[in-house]
């Protein structure tokens, strides 16, 4: 075993040691599966034989998983509605031991619903035929502002990182972002941002996540395969979002560091280039970079994890999670 891989080691080591803050949007994910049985008389559409139904976290909640599944202490901080939605985000999250103390339930919140229907012939692999989503905005109410800085006042001392999941469904919201940085920043623990449309509304987090469509859409420019451009695009966003680092993950090409006064630092995919699902890869990186960072790791450090993380859990189906002896055993056939 070479010296940098006794360092990705012990970092991993590190991580049931440590305990993160994570706020953002908690989304439920319904599957309903059928087997598929004729056409209907009443419309040309398929009748489905009801099977059962599963019920997963989606948003914020997949990044709370994959830091459990790494052996890191969670802490979710977000809003729910009073409704059963709700209330099976908060049973998931009990039976896999993660406090629901900073889901604040608010009266008149939808919690976002996405209902996947997946079909096909008994004794078959099911597709997803169908997805309904039951949208909500939370609402820009002081006292819920005031709920929510009163729980990072509760737990910003005993947070070793801070990682913003932003989904658009607005539990973030800009002005509380503006207070909340400084507790973290100020004491050197990490902020790390993943959001999908609103990259540019949160300025100073340590180090942002995007995917490669998300910044072309930040900055209203196309990269494709032009280096050239990912160099420029890079940098830009680096500039505008006042941070130290910026991780672009790139799909099949893999992913692309930038920190301030270093050149751009490429990772290839790690793994096969065929993927069997990408849902979730990106709260799988965000978590695994973060939970580096809040470590210790340098930026390539934390990158590479991250990139291995990735390459795993594309190889899997549906929002999956990685463990630490997955990773370890990535770093290995890596090297």
């Amino acid at each position: 075993m070479n010296e940098e891989t006794k360092k990705l080691f012990a970092l991993i080591d590190k991580f049931p040691l440590i305990k993160i803050a994570v706020w953002g949007d908690f989304i439920l994910d319904e599957y309903l599966y059928g087997n598929t049985r004729r056409i209907s008389r009443e419309a040309p559409v398929i009748i489905l034989s009801y099977q059962k139904k599963e019920f997963a976290l989606g948003g914020a909640g997949n990044s709370l998983l994959n830091l459990k599944s790494l052996g890191i202490d969670p802490v979710p901080i977000g809003v729910i509605g009073p409704d059963e939605s709700g209330k099976a985000i908060q049973q998931i999250l009990r039976k896999r031991h993660i406090s629901t103390e900073h889901l604040i339930v608010e009266k008149g919140y939808s919690t976002p619903l996405k209902t996947r229907i997946l079909a096909g012939e008994e004794n078959t692999k099911k597709q997803q035929i169908l997805r309904i989503d039951r949208e909500g905005r939370v609402p820009d109410a002081p006292g819920l502002k005031q709920k929510i800085l009163r729980s990072f006042q509760k737990i910003r001392k005993a947070c070793d990182a801070l990682l913003i999941s932003d989904y658009h469904y607005c539990t973030v919201k800009e002005d509380l972002f503006q207070k909340v940085l400084p507790w973290f920043k100020t004491s050197g623990k990490p902020v790390t941002l993943d959001s999908r449309f609103r990259l540019l509304h949160f300025q100073g987090a340590t180090v942002a996540t995007p995917n490669e469509p998300e910044v072309e859409d930040a900055l209203k420019i196309r990269i494709d395969d032009d280096q050239a451009a990912l160099r420029e695009a890079g940098r830009t966003l680096l500039n505008k979002l006042r941070s130290t680092a910026l991780l672009i993950t790139r799909g099949s090409r893999g992913m692309a560091l930038f920190e301030k006064g270093k050149p751009p630092f490429h990772l290839p995919i790690f793994g096969t280039t065929d993927i069997v699902d990408v849902t979730g890869a990106g709260d799988t990186v965000i978590s695994v970079f973060t939970a580096a960072l809040a470590c210790g790791a340098t930026f390539q450090q934390a990158a590479g994890l991250a990139n291995c993380a990735g390459g795993i859990v594309v190889m899997k189906k549906g929002t999956a999670t990685v463990s630490p002896l997955e990773l370890k055993q990535a770093i290995i056939s890596g090297n």
